[in-house]
């Protein structure tokens, strides 16, 4: 089954107001970039973003924020201010303002939520978090001599990936530190789309260097390496 779409436009098209969408990357390594300006273009509103972090390093997510595309955040590493510039980013003001719900979560656990839920697995005790502000209003229980947090799986509506290389029917191959969320949150999402570098027959990726199999890949676009610059100084 031939998993291409025409363009980044086209990947997008169906996701409604008030879609959940898992976004990959860690700052700009793997970080679908054109997909995200794809549903900036859009204009659909009231989304739940769930990324590693938001604020300077990701500006494309910044974009949504200054948007006012999204309702709620979870991320593990949610803004921060620059050593030197001392700016906030959209990010933080825009959750100082309360314009948007910020939900925090320890990396581990982050990754943890994802990975259940692409399992199948509807939730797990991790003791990350007790006696601080991540235990609010989470189950606790005993276990041994050590309480543990109940945490609930991620299973969002969509992911949005980024690899180096796809086949066209959905198997992904990323490059280096460039896989980091990727392959939790294409097995979490609903729908995963994939921006890639390049797309080549099926059979072509060596099966040592697939790491996302295409079971759990909907769609694939293809895309140019976006380009960066620092956003961190």
């Amino acid at each position: 089954m031939d998993k291409v779409y025409p363009s980044l436009d086209a990947a997008v098209a169906d996701i409604p107001d008030g879609a959940s969408i898992a976004i990959a990357g860690f700052f700009t390594a793997g970080t679908p970039s054109p997909l995200i300006r794809a549903l900036a273009k859009r204009g659909v509103k009231d989304l739940t973003i769930i990324c590693m972090q938001m604020g300077p390093g990701n500006e494309d997510i910044n974009q949504l924020i200054v948007n006012k595309q999204v309702k709620k955040a979870i991320c593990n590493y949610p803004f921060y201010r620059s050593a030197t510039r001392g700016a906030n980013s959209p990010a933080e003001q825009a959750v100082r303002a309360g314009e948007i719900e910020m939900e925090v979560c320890p990396m581990g656990t982050f990754s943890e939520k994802l990975r259940a839920a692409g399992a199948g697995i509807a939730a797990f005790y991790t003791p990350t978090g007790v006696g601080t502000v991540v235990e609010e209003g989470k189950e606790k229980r005993k276990f041994g001599d050590r309480e543990y947090l109940l945490e609930l799986a991620i299973k969002p509506d969509y992911a949005f990936v980024y690899a180096y290389k796809a086949d066209t029917i959905g198997n992904l191959s990323c490059h280096k530190t460039a896989r980091n969320y990727n392959p939790e949150m294409a097995a979490a999402g609903r729908i995963t789309i994939a921006a890639v570098e390049n797309i080549v027959r099926p059979g072509e990726i060596d099966g040592d260097m697939v790491h996302i199999p295409g079971v759990y890949v909907q769609r694939v676009v293809k895309v140019d390496r976006p380009k960066y610059f620092p956003t961190i100084d």
